[in-house]
């Protein structure tokens, strides 16, 4: 916070827009403001919570609900402050004091003392904004409460000694509603918990409803709906529980409830003892490179991919070596602004002003003497907020894919800098497909744009297989015999078995020959057609159990600090090698962005939309079925079939789940450029608002009109498909404003396609992401970053020197080129 730091902050009393003391005068000179609200703010002394201090003052609370900024739940951080506020007038600082005021006219003074009163109530509103109040203890009603079958068995449940009917474990233990069994809950990720009993008894006879033994109490219980998978309300809950011999009223509370188990969970997360290096005393550092970033509530994978990101020339380049004429000729709201803002992140990363150590929080008593680590840090708060505005998940408090992430601030960099520079250039590089029919063996070569190298991890190549098999025995020994199971041994896979998985052949059993007209085998080889300056390698750990649960595997894998990839560049066509008949031309797809034209080359310069609007798109329809059959809208299947271009169920799937918030998810199916949708045609006018945005993105209003009647006058989606024809439109002209530094390059034809640059495939690792956690919707992300030739470890506001970077642990790797 500004008014926390040096010279406090100045708040434009016209447009409420905050600025440090090092670039108000450059708002004074731009604008001719002359008043400003300055706001100071310096810690008060907190004593810590100590019941016989006679301070008067309570204890402060341990949270007993699963909740945040509501009474009883976690605290929002509410550090006490000691804050004076007065006018400035620029450009001599000149203050004015309260008396000063009263003796200004009254017009001034109503003015003023309005402007006042609505900032202090504009940073209470903000504070609110930026907390979002949650309640994880709100529950539903369950569906099958109020109609509830429950088995006349004659079945009586003691009030105390209860034990699962299966391996006898006597604590975590669910009852079943519906007939009485008492079996033990879930194994947890760590391997606490009960030994999953209960949830198999549901999987073999289906009773939804079970009852935590040891939470009933005369105010209610933990009920777990099975077929809604969550904690749920039964209002019948006495009766249910009567049914069995169990009186609410004279329960007693004996077992923590899942809340109390969820709140003690939360308290421990972010403690250094779940860090990797938890086991050394590691060395805090200070200085430019090295600034610590607050953790706004799970948004440690922002603040780690941000801490690579700036470590790139590309990006310093880009919004730090030139942020004077960034700040210059940002908007007059620079809010919304992401230049602007990306620049101030990478300028507060770089600069060193806020690596400062952090003073000791008063209910977290320092006693050693070891310095904590913790710094002052930045708060990318303005900058959370643009990036993920309008988006899903990244919008929320959520904890989200590092990965995911990262794409898709690499789109967004994409999109804002179609003039001048583009950093993401530094990530960009291109992969060839190549297909090779078996019956004709004619091969068809395809190239796209990546920017991360998904690397497999093939678990039956683990040099440790003898002891994972003899553990795989021992758990299984320990399930069918009720004992609690053993630890399980970390897989250890080579590097080069997941190189190798990457590069080998894949067998298409379902493809479409042109050469024989008929569905035939294939392989598909995949390799790199050029290599980046900055090479990101994702370990795909996550994935899907057989139920469709999410899991991370645990593995270790020997990741080099130097790697060779020159080996799997790709050759092109060989002497003598026969093509595959072209039906259509090879699209150019990009990452994060949705495949729209699928209709080859039927499109001609004559319509206006690039593809053809009297042709039907040729559709899937087993891909088209399978969705169906899964309870989809029609229309939306057809269109996640269309905008994933054919590709098979699971992209269609990805399509449906990133959609189906989408106002016009079940509408029918428009293509780009038609007119069949109700009210719109061609003709149309135009929101002018929608086209002063688009041309204001650096292109032209012509092409800004083609979007637009594209999309149906829609601008979100105008926006995205006119960046997945970025190929087409730069045949046609481009504003002068988005021409960029390489503009007579335009002039070829056909256009270049997307800039890529190219070198040796020798890198050296400079960074990695890792995570910890079962799964990425939870967990914590941390990075280590090689500074002058020191690995240091990034952990929200602790800034360090590593002492044994867990390289083998690593989710995204980071290797710049060698030069040679």
């Amino acid at each position: 916070m500004e008014e926390e730091s040096e010279g406090g902050l100045y708040v434009c009393m016209n447009s409420f827009l905050g600025f440090g003391s090092k670039y108000v005068d450059r708002h004074h000179a731009k604008t001719g403001q002359r008043a400003y609200l300055h706001i100071t703010r310096t810690r008060k002394t907190q004593k810590e919570d100590d019941p016989n201090s006679g301070s008067g003052d309570p204890p402060k609370k341990k949270p007993t609900r699963l909740a945040i900024g509501i009474e009883g739940g976690f605290d929002v951080e509410q550090e006490q402050y000691e804050e004076e506020v007065k006018v400035v007038l620029f450009p001599d600082r000149q203050e004015v004091t309260l008396d000063d005021l009263s003796s200004m006219p009254d017009v001034v003074r109503e003015r003023v003392s309005l402007s006042v009163a609505e900032l202090q109530a504009a940073d209470s509103v903000s504070h609110t904004l930026q907390v979002q109040q949650w309640d994880g203890e709100v529950r539903q009603e369950s569906k099958h409460a109020a109609e509830l079958k429950q088995l006349d068995n004659g079945l009586k449940i003691p009030p105390s000694g209860w034990k699962c009917e299966v391996c006898e474990l006597q604590e975590n233990l669910w009852m079943n509603l519906t007939d009485g069994k008492v079996l033990c809950g879930r194994r947890y990720f760590d391997g606490s918990g009960g030994n999953n009993h209960a949830l198999l008894y549901y999987q073999q006879t289906g009773y939804p409803l079970a009852v935590k033994l040891g939470t009933i109490t005369p105010d209610g219980a933990d009920v777990y709906s099975y077929d809604e998978d969550d904690m749920v309300l039964d209002s019948k809950l006495p009766e249910h529980l009567s049914h069995f011999g169990i009186d609410m009223m004279t329960m007693e509370k004996t077992e923590r409830t899942m809340t109390e188990l969820e709140i003690a969970v939360n308290q421990r997360v972010g403690e250094w003892e779940v860090i990797q290096e938890s086991g050394t005393t590691l060395r805090p550092l200070w200085g430019p490179g090295l600034t610590g970033m607050k953790n706004l509530g799970n948004s440690c994978y922002l603040n780690s991919v941000m801490q690579v990101l700036f470590t790139i020339p590309d990006f310093q380049t880009k919004y730090v070596s030139n942020i004077d004429k960034i700040f210059d000729e940002a908007p007059s709201d620079p809010t919304q602004d992401f230049k602007t803002q990306v620049a101030k992140l990478g300028y507060g990363l770089l600069s060193g002003e806020y690596s400062k150590p952090a003073p000791d929080p008063a209910d977290e008593p320092n006693t050693s003497a070891e310095p904590r680590g913790d710094q002052v840090g930045i708060a990318p708060r303005m900058f959370k907020a643009l990036v993920g505005r309008g988006h899903p998940e990244f919008s929320t408090n959520r904890q989200q894919d590092a990965q995911e992430f990262l794409l898709h601030f690499i789109n967004m960099v994409e999109r804002n800098c179609r003039s001048g520079m583009n950093p993401s250039e530094a990530f960009r590089f291109l992969v060839e497909e190549k297909i090779v029919c078996q019956q004709s063996q004619k091969a068809k070569y395809t190239q796209r744009v990546d920017y991360i190298v998904q690397l497999p991890v093939p678990m039956d190549q683990a040099t440790n297989m003898d002891e994972l098999q003899e553990a795989e025995r021992r758990r299984e020994e320990a399930e069918s015999s009720g004992a609690p199971p053993p630890v399980a041994p970390r897989a250890q896979i080579p590097f080069a078995a997941c190189l190798a998985a990457l590069s080998e052949p894949e067998t298409l059993t379902d493809f479409w020959s042109s050469a024989v007209q008929a569905k035939t085998t294939a392989t598909k080889t995949t390799r790199f057609a050029s290599f980046p300056d900055h090479l990101v390698i994702q370990i795909k750990k996550f994935t899907f159990g057989l139920d469709w649960v999410p899991k991370k595997l645990d593995v270790s894998i020997d990741v080099p600090e130097t790697l060779d990839l020159n080996a799997l560049r790709a050759m092109g066509q060989q002497p003598g090698e026969e093509l595959l008949p072209e039906v259509a031309p090879p699209p150019l797809m990009t990452p994060d962005v949705e495949v729209k034209g699928i209709l080859g080359s039927h499109g001609n310069e004559e319509d206006d939309s690039l593809y053809s609007p009297l042709l039907s798109p040729v559709l899937d329809d087993s891909t088209v079925s399978q969705l169906c059959e899964m309870g989809f809208p029609l229309e939306a299947c057809r269109k996640a079939v269309y905008y994933t271009g054919n590709t098979g169920i699971d992209a269609a799937m990805n399509w449906v789940m990133g959609h189906m918030d989408d106002p016009d998810f079940a509408a029918p199916l428009v293509l780009p450029g038609s007119s069949s949708a109700p009210g719109t045609t061609p003709t149309e006018s135009l929101p002018e608002e929608h086209l002063a945005t688009i041309v204001s993105m650096g292109f032209s209003r012509d092409q800004a009109t083609r979007a637009l009647r594209a999309t149906n006058n829609v601008l979100e989606r105008a926006v995205d498909w006119i960046f997945s024809h970025l190929d087409d439109l730069e045949s046609m002209d481009v504003s002068e404003g988005g021409r960029s530094e390489g503009g007579s390059e335009a002039s070829r034809e056909p256009p270049p396609g997307p800039r890529v640059r190219d070198g040796t495939g020798k890198y050296e690792l400079f960074a990695f992401i890792s995570h910890m956690g079962s799964s990425t919707m939870c967990g914590h992300y941390v990075c280590h970053i090689k500074k002058d030739q020191q690995w240091v470890i990034f952990n929200d506001q602790k800034v360090c020197a590593s002492e044994k970077p867990p390289k083998d642990l690593g989710y995204l790797y980071f290797y710049r080129r060698v030069v040679e």
